[in-house]
């Protein structure tokens, strides 16, 4: 199943740079949050720690959209779900294909967002740049989790979806928190006192919509009832 994961993923992450449009809009659309966000703080004060990591998760939240959608809809365009629920791989394997080709893009998009958020909110890493990477992981596993079933919901599925989609955002609020909490106090060099609770939610998070996302995939994504 690994194996047949790992094709999946290098396959959507060729097509997804090759000729998807999710990275480049994500990019795009985080970009254009930070620089907004700003331009709405007067030119004598600094935005809060805590605000510019709310901003920065925020255009991650966008981004993992715009991303999973694209890595969904190239097979649909090409009809090639299909042939993937048609071949041996198990629809496991196609969810943590999917998840890992997600999450490679999310912290590719990431990877600008950090640097244009301490330049354009007068930000600076003071705290510790391990707890910041291992929080990153963390969460953008849980945003992928997550993110694989948005997408497979996304695809012709009807308004029965749609709706559930709706009902899955609230669920990314918990480790976004987390997120946003451990990443200020790396930012500020003060690190919250609060921090191994939110470290533990964020664990647990992962924890538990991994294990839903691998059970309830397969049924998503055939459309079986």
């Amino acid at each position: 199943m690994l194996r047949r994961a790992w094709f999946i993923a290098a396959k959507d992450l060729r097509l997804s740079m090759g000729g998807g449009q999710g990275l480049v809009q994500a990019v795009l659309l985080g970009l254009l949050l930070i620089f907004l966000f700003s331009l709405s703080r007067p030119t004598t004060e600094l935005v809060s720690p805590q605000a510019c990591a709310a901003i920065f998760w925020l255009a991650s939240s966008f981004g993992l959209v715009l991303v999973f959608n694209d890595l969904f809809s190239i097979e649909e365009a090409q009809g090639c779900r299909l042939g993937l629920l048609s071949s041996p791989a198990p629809e496991h394997s196609v969810w943590l294909g999917k998840g890992v080709a997600g999450v490679a893009l999310l912290v590719v998009s990431q990877a600008v967002f950090l640097p244009a958020a301490v330049v354009f909110l007068g930000q600076d890493v003071k705290g510790d740049w391990g707890v910041l990477l291992l929080t990153l992981i963390g969460v953008d596993w849980g945003l992928a989790a997550l993110g694989a079933l948005l997408g497979a919901l996304a695809q012709g599925q009807g308004a029965r979806e749609s709706l559930f989609s709706v009902i899955l955002f609230p669920l990314l609020l918990p480790v976004l928190l987390g997120g946003i909490r451990i990443f200020a106090g790396c930012l500020s060099g003060e690190p919250a006192i609060d921090q191994q609770l939110w470290s533990g939610v964020i664990v647990a998070f992962d924890a538990v919509f991994t294990a839903a996302g691998a059970f309830l995939f397969p049924f998503l994504y055939t459309g079986e009832e």
